[in-house]
């Protein structure tokens, strides 16, 4: 077992050494936020109630968390679709292979950290980002928006969604991942493109001989799908001003999630395709 632990942590490493993207593109982004914070010519207002003064705080977190975490999945279909297709087209593959790491072992570390580490540094980057830039418009506003940004509870909701949305969005969206995988392990060139053009040749067969889009609706359901079953929306409080009066841990949905038939659907056909990713890096070793 703790072979097993070294040998995933030191294969994740090794993706931090080589595709350091991983932590770059998070970096600049929140060194943008801060600069924004630090110079930005920004009109702050002043809060007259405790309501307002929770909002605020909860608005700028958000802010920050959903633009981590969008710059976050970005990051990760590409990273995807680089990660068995880049090893083939330098050659390294054959390095690899030439060490006692099964290529089992080489996909699942690729797949971890596509799905798990890197949106956690995101939303590590997010954390830090948060502190800094709270700092500076405290000193700024010299209003109550200053103390707003410092909530402890509120912080502490946050990384605890943060937490659970990392967790659960890798199981909803596996069948996405493990598709980019299969991609990344098979083409010869242009993964990008062989991985949306199955889709194009669908839409347009059936645009112009059936008239219909069934493939791209049924996507478009799936895809969209995860907040309905992973968060409560109902039953939030929302005032007038579209303040939540509750807390966020009431938007985590475990249950709803979990007795989802989708979510086992969707993580059943992803891990077909993960298995079929490790079955094609067995056989292929050039681009």
């Amino acid at each position: 077992m703790n072979a097993t632990v070294k040998t995933y942590s030191w294969l994740i490493r090794r993706e931090f050494w080589e595709r350091r993207a991983i932590w770059i593109m998070p970096v600049i982004i929140g060194i943008i936020v801060i600069l924004i914070a630090l110079f930005g010519k920004t009109q702050f207002v002043t809060l007259d109630s405790p309501l307002q003064t929770r909002a605020a705080g909860k608005a700028f977190l958000f802010f920050l968390s959903v633009l981590f975490y969008c710059f976050s999945l970005l990051s990760a279909t590409l990273y995807l679709l680089d990660s068995l297709y880049e090893d083939r087209r330098d050659r390294s593959i054959l390095f690899w292979k030439s060490l006692p790491i099964s290529d089992t072992d080489m996909v699942l570390s690729k797949l971890l950290t596509g799905v798990i580490v890197i949106p956690l540094v995101s939303f590590a980057a997010a954390d830090i980002t948060a502190l800094i830039a709270s700092f500076i418009i405290s000193v700024r506003a010299r209003s109550m928006i200053g103390s707003s940004l410092w909530q402890g509870d509120i912080w502490l909701q946050v990384q605890v969604l943060w937490l659970y949305v990392i967790a659960t969005a890798a199981i909803w969206y596996l069948p996405f991942v493990g598709w980019l995988m299969i991609v990344s392990a098979w083409v010869k060139r242009a993964p990008i493109l062989w991985a949306l053009m199955p889709f194009l040749v669908d839409f347009l067969i059936e645009q112009f001989f059936l008239g219909s889009h069934v493939l791209w609706q049924y996507l478009g359901r799936w895809m969209g799908g995860y907040p309905q079953a992973a968060l409560r929306r109902e039953d939030m409080n929302i005032t007038d001003s579209g303040e939540i009066t509750k807390s966020l841990y009431h938007m985590i949905n475990v249950g709803g999630f979990f007795s989802d038939p989708r979510t086992w659907i969707g993580a059943a056909v992803g891990a077909a395709f993960i298995f079929a990713a490790i079955q094609i890096r067995m056989r292929r070793t050039e681009s």
